[in-house]
């Protein structure tokens, strides 16, 4: 099986290269993009089969990004991180569809298995 490609995105460099590092040793391909206006860029281009979003980020926030994106994809999966949680960006996020809400974390791979899980019955219902 082809390996996925996941768009992380995040504006904070630590954050986004630990990540990277997990899903790269799970198996995973990963671009990354540092903001919401690159995010969108990298969507068209690089048509990756799920994206990570941080939340609070310049440009355009994740929700933004999530919203534009569910205008011509309402299928991919889409997961919000986030070190802030609040109910209202809970909701948001789940009014747009996205498939997980993830609260940042030191160790990731809890969230890793459940993104793969997502993308396997996502794949399932794909045929």
């Amino acid at each position: 099986m082809a390996k996925k490609k996941i768009l992380l995105v995040d504006d904070e460099i630590d954050f986004l290269q630990l990540l990277k590092a997990r899903l790269k040793a799970n198996n995973y391909d990963v671009v990354t993009a540092m903001n919401g206006s690159e995010a969108l860029e990298k969507f068209k281009e690089d048509k990756p089969d799920a994206l990570i979003l941080d939340v609070m980020m310049p440009e355009i926030n994740g929700l933004e990004v999530l919203r534009e994106i569910r205008k011509s994809d309402r299928k991919i999966p889409i997961f919000i991180t986030t070190a802030f949680s609040n109910e209202e960006r809970f909701k948001f996020a789940n009014q747009f569809n996205a498939s997980g809400f993830i609260i940042k974390t030191n160790d990731m791979q809890v969230e890793i298995d459940n993104i793969t899980k997502v993308l396997e019955i996502t794949d399932k219902y794909k045929k």
